[in-house]
């Protein structure tokens, strides 16, 4: 099978919305003593909880995720690579580009440290910097998990997601009964969710892309998705326990997405239908040469846009609110939402700039994985397998507490990631493996 222009669609459309709804939900006010705070819209004006269900896109990233993972998987199977040389080369793809953002953001969290900055005002940066972070470690885990989650797909098919879905509902049951998913007695498995909701919508691309999900024009089974996903979701937070909020709000218990909830599970289920509605009506429009270029652009960038799109924000705040000299109306008033347009049309203008000046980072990104990925038939693979549990548990660390946790520079965390990136990157030069020619012009690693 070609590669699927429907796919690289959605990863483009995810990666703008994702940046869009950070920036929508991000302000910035001057407090009494003239410094900087970032009240939380969804807390504070609660109503714009609603927003979170036109934005909460990251269903279609997993979905997309399994169907370029399983088509990849496969092709690499066929050409006699091994599963640690597949993990290795896609954990590589993802940790290059983290690791050197983490690094930078380190770097600057060190400095401002050690000259004295504010550790509040360093623990409200640092958050920012990593709020995007909780999708690294577990897409890893998916990724990592890829051979045996696509092994029981061939056996199974759709009845994998059908019953890690249900495993979920129960887990997630289990937790809301217990009135605190991480002081319960079942606590330590609420980490278990996100594997599980997430990894639903993961095998949905595995069964996508095998033709085990209706194809373009059989609506019944999609349209049969969207709405009992829909109705559920509609259930789950009217006569159910859970918020209508599809991002984490402070105070809020239970959460949809810390863990993942039953209602976010039905969202994914929704929302993986409604992709599969929309197919057709959106591969026409993809049909258009110059559409298909700016799917390939964005694409391309997709990383640095999810990466590095909250340092624009920082930049407007030095600029503009540390001087006094961005308008200041009262947060969530009209004339503060009038505002929000002009603040996106500037931020998007100084995230077109970092990507041109990131260019050549972008191009070392490449060659680097190039000379460093592991080779596709590895098979003496400890190292590889210790660096990604390492660098999972840094990206967690770094995710739920921010790079400056209370204001201080997180030395276990930042040591984790910088030995657990080294040891994957390394792995080609420290283990064995046969060389793997792939047939045709096909790459194993996608």
């Amino acid at each position: 099978m070609g590669r699927d222009r429907y796919v690289d669609f959605i990863r483009a459309w995810a990666i703008v919305l994702v940046v869009l709804g950070h920036w929508l939900i991000t302000g910035l006010v001057r407090g009494p003593g003239e410094e900087i705070g970032a009240p939380e819209l969804l807390a504070v004006v609660p109503w714009t909880q609603w927003l979170t269900l036109g934005f909460q896109i990251m269903p279609l990233f997993f979905l997309a995720g399994g169907h370029a993972a399983g088509g990849s998987w496969s092709r690499a199977r066929a050409a006699g690579g091994t599963a640690a040389g597949w993990v290795g080369g896609r954990a590589a793809r993802l940790l290059l580009p983290a690791a050197v953002y983490s690094g930078a953001v380190l770097l600057a969290v060190g400095i401002c440290a050690a000259v004295g900055v504010d550790p509040d005002t360093l623990a409200l940066v640092g958050w920012a910097m990593a709020m995007q972070f909780w999708f690294l470690p577990v897409y890893l885990l998916l990724s990592a998990l890829t051979p045996p989650l696509h092994a029981a797909h061939r056996r199974w098919g759709v009845r994998v997601p059908v019953v890690m879905g249900g495993a979920a509902v129960l887990l997630d049951g289990a937790l809301v009964a217990g009135h605190d998913p991480y002081l319960g007695p079942l606590g330590h498995l609420g980490a278990l969710t996100y594997v599980l909701v997430w990894g639903v919508a993961y095998q949905l691309g595995f069964c996508w892309h095998d033709g085990l999900l209706p194809r373009d024009g059989r609506v019944s089974v999609p349209l049969l998705m969207a709405a009992g996903g829909g109705v559920a979701f509609v259930a789950l937070i009217t006569v159910g326990p859970f918020p209508v909020s599809l991002i984490r709000v402070t105070g809020q218990t239970p959460s949809n997405t810390d863990p993942p909830s039953a209602a976010m599970l039905a969202w994914v289920v929704a929302q993986v239908g409604l992709c599969l509605l929309v197919a057709p009506a959106v591969r026409r429009f993809l049909a258009r040469e110059r559409v298909r270029r700016a799917v390939r652009r964005v694409g391309g960038a997709s990383m640095t846009l999810y990466l590095w799109h909250m340092l624009p924000v920082l930049v407007v705040a030095a600029a503009l609110y540390l001087p006094g000299i961005a308008p200041d109306p009262a947060f969530g008033s009209g004339a503060w939402w009038a505002l929000r347009v002009p603040w996106l049309l500037l931020l998007g203008a100084i995230l077109v700039g970092l990507l041109l000046v990131m260019r050549p980072l972008e191009r070392w990104q490449a060659l680097l994985y190039d000379r460093t990925r592991p080779r596709p038939g590895l098979r003496r693979a400890w190292p590889l397998w210790l660096g990604l549990a390492t660098v999972v548990a840094a990206l967690a660390h770094f995710a739920t507490r921010g790079f400056a946790p209370d204001g201080h520079f997180p030395v276990v965390a930042a040591l984790g990631l910088a030995v657990g990136t080294a040891l994957v990157t390394t792995t080609r030069l420290t283990s064995g493996g046969r060389a793997v020619r792939p047939s045709g012009r096909q790459r194993v690693v996608q």
